[in-house]
């Protein structure tokens, strides 16, 4: 593969490097859902899973805990009765919100495309 970066130690290719982790953190479908709701300002986790349609409490915990172990997402704790919590994309977050939602745009322009070679692919086998 070809090198994305001018330092090779950091290209997503090399076998040992933070980039290959981060870039397996955005192959995951529910990372690019995060980042996109995101994007639109601060959620509350109930909030954030309602714009998230169908992931699970238990995965959205552990995708919001990963993106802010990777310095992607902030967790806010509000010592209020009964303590609210809010979550928002850092500044190194917001920059991956506008290639997500690219990403997303493009899946959704596309999907019947996809669809259509789904079908003519599995009709040839």
């Amino acid at each position: 593969m070809w090198p994305l970066s001018q330092n090779p130690e950091w290209t997503v290719s090399a076998p040992i490097w933070s980039s290959r982790m981060s870039l397996a953190r955005m192959d995951n479908k529910w990372t690019a859902l995060v980042v996109i709701a995101l994007g639109r300002g601060n959620l509350r986790f109930g909030d954030l899973r309602a714009a998230v349609e169908g992931i699970s409490a238990k995965v959205l915990t552990e995708t919001l805990r990963d993106l802010e172990r990777d310095g992607l997402v902030a967790r806010h704790v509000y010592a209020e009765m009964p303590p609210r919590v809010e979550y928002e994309l850092t500044a190194l977050g917001g920059t991956l919100h506008a290639p997500m939602l690219a990403l997303g745009q493009w899946a959704e322009d596309h999907a019947a495309e996809v669809l259509v070679a789904r079908e003519a692919y599995d009709a040839a086998r």
